[in-house]
């Protein structure tokens, strides 16, 4: 019998159903009517979660034991009720009681170590949280042994993490067979097309507060894109480096000439590249903040929070007819009801576009759940991070070292 180590932190692993919120999860196995009851006792809604079924719990003898980051978060009461009899903990510690770090050893310990070997088909052993051995994170080859030494195969979905070369989510792959789990072979699959051979027009949406985070975004899209447009706080350094005032609005002043150069590097491509005519702004930044609309100059006194609505109608206009669509950003503050409606006309325009539309876990996600238009995207990343570096062109820790890629 083959026992396989499965790291699943946003995700689902082969019949795992895995509740996420902040930094724990936990896992059951159960059907339909055992998972809706799950849900209802615990808060949260369906679309936390991903289930695939039973049918698959203990298919060719194979015996799960799941790596968890695991929280004390009295919401998974129902969650710790539905594991009974299936999930085997490697520590005394009721999984929803919160509790000080143990011991690094403890993770791997003689305790874990037993259990691990005692596992019957069909039945998962969760470990403590990795993130209290320091080793986990500097990927440290001897945890990384010790956790392996305790399967046969490893299958790595969690993609929220495989942008971390850490020991769970890299290191172990030294030691194991490692394999892509669906939600991993999902992720690459959908926004890898969306980058080597996108249906055209290909248009890339990028928002959030900084130019600095999305520096290589910015590069690797202006190489495949048709189209990007630029919207929330980092807009602003843009619109400076065109000489627009920009009052209070946000400013990373280092990365100007950086805006300026992509810029003129889309112009010489014949990319698009859009940026803001007017916006929504504000004194000061509270979600009771009068909303104040202003051109494509803004006063000294005001900030800007939202894409003003002569933008919204220029970029929905943009997304029209195109036939890839990759979106990682809000338009603004979409926190504050004031100062959310260019996210969610955004969202509605990408949803009813026809397109293949991809949105970057993250804000991205989370700004699309709350408008109402998750049911029409095409794919919904799990990993902020993760998207975003993968947008970036940059090698995935986690993918790379993996044997079916």
């Amino acid at each position: 019998m083959k026992k396989l180590i499965a790291a699943a932190l946003a995700a689902l692993t082969v019949a795992l159903f895995t509740a996420c919120a902040n930094a724990g999860q936990l896992a059951y196995i159960g059907d339909e009517a055992a998972r809706a009851a799950a849900l209802t006792g615990a808060g949260l809604s369906t679309e936390a979660v991903t289930f695939l079924g039973t049918e698959l719990a203990s298919r060719d003898g194979v015996e799960y034991y799941l790596v968890s980051f695991t929280s004390g978060d009295s919401r998974y009461e129902s969650q710790v009720d539905a594991l009974s009899g299936v999930v085997i903990q490697s520590e005394s510690m009721p999984l929803t009681q919160s509790a000080s770090a143990p011991a690094e050893a403890s993770i791997t310990a003689e305790d874990a170590k037993a259990k691990a070997a005692a596992l019957q088909p069909g039945q998962i052993l969760l470990l403590e949280n990795l993130r209290f051995d320091k080793r986990e994170e500097k990927n440290g080859a001897d945890f990384a042994e010790e956790l392996a030494k305790m399967a046969d195969v490893y299958v790595s979905d969690a993609f929220g993490t495989v942008h971390r070369a850490h020991a769970s989510t890299a290191g172990v792959a030294a030691f194991l067979p490692a394999y892509a789990g669906f939600l991993v072979e999902k992720e690459i699959s959908v926004m890898g097309k969306a980058l080597s051979d996108p249906a055209r027009p290909f248009v890339a949406i990028l928002g959030g507060a900084k130019v600095s985070d999305k520096i290589g975004v910015i590069n690797n899209l202006l190489e495949k894109a048709d189209t990007i447009i630029v919207g929330g706080g980092m807009a602003y350094t843009f619109k400076m480096a065109q000489g627009h005032t920009i009052g209070k609005s946000l400013l990373e002043a280092d990365r100007v000439e950086y805006a300026k150069e992509m810029m003129d590097k889309a112009a010489a491509k014949g990319v698009k590249l859009l940026l803001p005519v007017d916006s929504i702004c504000a004194a000061e930044f509270s979600k009771d903040a009068a909303p104040v609309e202003a051109g494509e100059d803004i006063p000294d006194d005001l900030m800007g929070m939202d894409i003003g609505p002569k933008t919204v109608e220029l970029y929905c206009e943009a997304v029209k007819g195109a036939g890839t669509i990759v979106w990682n950003g809000p338009m603004g503050v979409f926190e504050f009801p004031a100062f959310a409606n260019g996210t969610w006309k955004m969202a509605e325009a990408v949803a009813n576009s026809g397109a293949v539309t991809i949105i970057g876990g993250g804000d991205s996600a989370s700004a699309v759940e709350k408008s109402g238009q998750a049911d029409k995207i095409t794919h919904i990343s799990t990993g902020g991070g993760a998207s975003l570096e993968f947008l970036e062109g940059l090698e995935l820790p986690g993918v790379a070292c993996l044997l079916d890629k």
